[in-house]
């Protein structure tokens, strides 16, 4: 299976492109092959038993960076797809990217100076941390099923402003021409980001899941788990501090989501399952306790909230999305709602007929339940019934509903599918609860939308494809900007293209001097690049150059840091 575009939702679309592989670097391409070559070796030991085929089975190449082409072409055989992304994307594009079993993944390669750790989203965690483990199915399973339930999550505007604050300051510290004002400013606004959150959103508490599963996850037994999580899997610092006894090890339930985390530190504590069987059970707990299964007072409360588009399903056939501004009760139950912004009408999940957001510009409303005179609601009226409520084209209509919820109007059109009413359109309308004017004749023609009981509330637009394609900027993604790539030494990266290119090392050994000597003449911090020359010489009688190489490499291992600790693995390799 491919992934075709025409396969692929218009709305996803957007934040897909093309991999530029002339791109990357000859420095980028050393850092790949420096992070996979201790990384192999790690985690044969110390990651779940499927990784190292993993890599394989799923095209993420060892000495180069991998063509996501491949990957593609590789995850097609267990069912799944992949698709290239530029960095950051919303989570709920992410999640819908997932539940469809599509892996997006990032483009960017992170610097080699960010070599342990970056917290933006880059080739090394999306493809060499996310794809391996797919090859298990209870785990890819899991991630589909993640995805649905997670796509279908109350995500608040406070969310997204968080979202948009860690992305701006993740792409700015990766950056190398970065000043240390620039990354207080970015800092700043994450703190005001966190400052403004006032509650946990359904989004936030699956966000925890994803983190401490999907992301940080550890299966096996308290005493000696192994890693399955991609942030651990790409992270070649705390991948190793994780399994240290000071880190605390819990048995994952579903108390993990009243654990925070931090993305910019490393974890203090991690959950560990027994088996990918048990996340799939432990995130369908969580799922009975979410707008979209409980629907009625408790959706609404969470979508008023949220003050994002949310979708008001009734009787699992009609759906209302926009952002949920009130409702009114009656005896517990929901009788009426009212939509602020755009919004869109539909009946069986499909956008009906000149009922989307080009119409609906500013919000709608509607009484929502059963007619009090036959205790139905329209959809379910028979034809004595609407006769004798007068439901036909250019009669004036007199509903009560429960609730003492009033709509009186002249009938203009009278959608219907399926033999039911869909919606009648009525001019002259007024509609009153009480006292109070829910409608008035001067604001123009009013759509009763049919329905009786709210079964669900969900985040985001029901007919995703009719919502967006008459968004125009309304939501657009704000793409990446491809000049704040990170500025790299061409100087540098010819010294790096010099080794690569280099055949038969016995041959060169004069070469490889030469571009040692450059090295540590103009790149004196530089140490990937001596490793590339310790490495190629490896197997040659030592030189006086080369033993320098190990001595300046071993005073970075006794800084006792993560990129220290790196190092000590790759020199313990050669």
């Amino acid at each position: 299976m491919k992934v075709l575009k025409n396969s692929i939702p218009k709305h996803l679309k957007k934040y897909i492109v093309k991999q530029d592989y002339s791109s990357y670097t000859y420095i980028d391409q050393s850092c790949w092959k420096f992070i996979m070559k201790i990384s192999v070796n790690f985690f044969t030991k110390n990651a779940h038993k499927v990784y190292l085929e993993g890599l394989e089975k799923t095209g993420i190449t060892i000495n180069k960076i991998p063509e996501i082409d491949l990957i593609n072409k590789k995850l097609n055989n267990f069912g799944w797809s992949a698709v290239c992304v530029r960095g950051f994307i919303p989570p709920n594009a992410f999640m819908e990217f997932q539940s469809l079993k599509i892996l997006p993944i990032a483009a960017d390669m992170r610097s080699h100076h960010h070599l342990t750790y970056t917290p933006a989203p880059d080739i090394v965690h999306e493809a060499a941390g996310h794809a391996p483990i797919i090859a298990d199915h209870d785990y890819s399973q899991y991630l589909i099923d993640y995805g649905e339930i997670a796509s279908k999550a109350i995500m608040s505007s406070e969310d997204m402003a968080l979202y948009y604050a860690i992305r701006d300051l993740s792409d700015i510290k990766e950056k190398e021409s970065t000043t240390k004002e620039e990354i207080e400013y970015y800092e700043s606004k994450l703190e005001d980001a966190y400052a403004n959150i006032t509650y946990l959103s359904e989004s936030s508490i699956l966000s925890r899941m994803n983190w401490w599963t999907v992301e940080y996850g550890l299966i096996g037994n308290i005493e000696s788990p192994k890693i399955y999580g991609a942030g651990l899997l790409s992270s070649v610092g705390e991948s190793e501090n994780c399994l240290q006894n000071s880190i605390k090890k819990l048995p994952l339930n579903l108390d993990c989501i009243n654990y925070n985390y931090d993305i910019t530190e490393q974890q203090p504590q991690l959950f560990v399952t027994p088996t990918f069987i048990h996340l799939t059970k432990t995130l369908n707990k969580l799922s009975k306790k979410m707008s979209y299964k409980i629907g009625g007072e408790h959706g609404l409360k969470q979508a008023v909230k949220a003050k994002t588009i949310c979708t008001i399903e009734l009787d699992n056939m009609f759906q209302i999305s926009g952002i949920v501004e009130k409702y009114i009760l009656h005896k517990g139950n929901p009788i009426f709602v009212k939509t602020s912004g755009p919004t869109q009408l539909c009946y069986k999940n499909k956008e009906i007929t000149n009922q989307g957001i080009s119409f609906h510009k500013e919000g709608y409303s509607c009484p929502i339940g059963n007619i009090k005179k036959y205790n139905k609601p329209i959809n379910k009226l028979d034809k004595v019934e609407q006769k004798e409520l007068n439901i036909e084209i250019n009669k004036t209509v007199n509903f009560e509903f429960a609730g003492s919820i009033k709509v009186r109007g002249d009938i203009t059109k009278i959608y219907k599918k399926e033999g039911s009413i869909i919606v009648l359109t009525l001019k002259n309308c007024l509609i009153k609860h009480k006292n109070s004017i829910l409608f008035d004749p001067s604001w123009g023609k009013f759509d009763l939308i049919a329905g009786n009981i709210i079964n669900s509330v969900y985040g985001g637009p029901c007919d995703k494809v009719n919502f967006y394609k008459d968004a125009n900027n309304i939501g657009k993604y704000k793409k990446y900007n491809k000049s704040s790539k990170i500025v790299f030494n061409k100087k540098l990266n010819n010294l790096h293209k010099e080794l690569a290119e280099i055949k038969n090392v016995r041959k060169s050994l004069k070469l490889i001097e030469n571009i040692y000597k450059k090295a540590i003449h103009n790149f004196p911090n530089e140490w990937l690049i001596l490793y590339e020359i310790l490495e190629l010489t490896s197997k040659i009688k030592s030189a006086y150059w080369v033993e320098e190489i190990k001595i300046n490499l071993k005073k970075l291992i006794k800084n006792n840091d993560d990129l220290g600790n790196a190092i000590k693995r790759g020199l313990d390799l050669i």
